[in-house]
Order: structure tokens, then C-alpha cells, then sequence
């Protein structure tokens, strides 16, 4: 079992799914809500929450919303609705710093002013949107 938390504790959440892989996201969102790009791990629908009440939630778009503790403001989670699919802010798991970086998405998206030096897929905004039928 995988634990972590927010910056101030209140929220708690937990996964069994392997952390190992980490992922990389270059939306215009993930951009502007982390003030770079949004490194995760796909937690699938295997997220315990704890601290539920500490949490604000905001409907990024039709299918998906953003998470982030009320009280300090760290951002939790990206969630996918329809498939019940938690993408977790790698940073919460203080055993993730051994995971690897595995895929980049919204690559068409990327600013120049940043590049990982990682051998990844790297998959366009259009990809993304073919593999969801969006």
C-alpha cells in the first residue's frame, strides 16, 4: 500500500496500484494549475481518501475534474468521471521519487522553455482525444 498526503496532512490518500510509472501532462490546464507541467501516477480507481471534507473539487472540463486541499491548497488529483480514474499528484507519495517517467501527454502543448531528457511516448492533444472518443 502506497500512502501520501497534502502539504498540511488533512488530506490522506492511499493506492495498491504500482507507482512505479509516472506520467507527464502539457495541457494548457496542467500548466496553469501547476505553474509547469503535471507529473502523475494512475492510481486507476484504486484511491483511498481520507479527509474527504478537506477537499475542494473543480469541474475542469465535461469529463474530468481537478482536486486540491481547501487548506493548504496542494493539488490531489485529476479525475476522470467516466471511468472513475485518479490520476494522483506524484509529489504526495514520498516513495514515488524512485518511480520513472514513462509517457508525456498534450506534447503539442509543451512550452520551449522546458524538455525532459527521457526516452517516452509522447502523445498529442489528438491522441489523447482518440483514445477517449472525445
Amino acid at each position: 500500500m502506497h500512502q501520501g498526503q497534502c502539504l498540511c496532512g488533512k488530506v490522506k490518500l492511499s493506492t495498491a496500484q504500482d507507482i512505479s510509472a509516472l506520467s507527464v501532462c502539457h495541457c494548457s490546464m496542467c500548466l496553469r494549475w501547476n505553474g509547469g507541467p503535471g507529473f502523475s501516477i494512475d492510481c486507476k480507481s484504486d484511491l483511498k481518501i481520507e479527509g474527504e471534507e478537506n477537499i475542494t473539487r473543480y469541474d475542469s472540463s465535461l469529463w474530468g475534474e481537478r482536486a486540491f486541499c481547501k487548506h493548504c491548497g496542494s493539488h490531489l488529483f485529476y479525475h476522470l468521471k467516466e471511468t472513475h480514474t485518479y490520476y494522483v499528484s506524484a509529489g504526495l507519495f514520498p516513495d514515488a521519487k524512485e518511480s520513472k517517467l514513462t509517457m508525456q501527454i498534450y506534447i503539442d502543448s509543451k512550452p520551449n522553455y522546458y524538455n525532459f531528457v527521457e526516452n517516452t511516448p509522447m502523445l498529442t492533444e489528438q491522441d489523447i482525444m482518440n483514445m477517449f472518443n472525445k
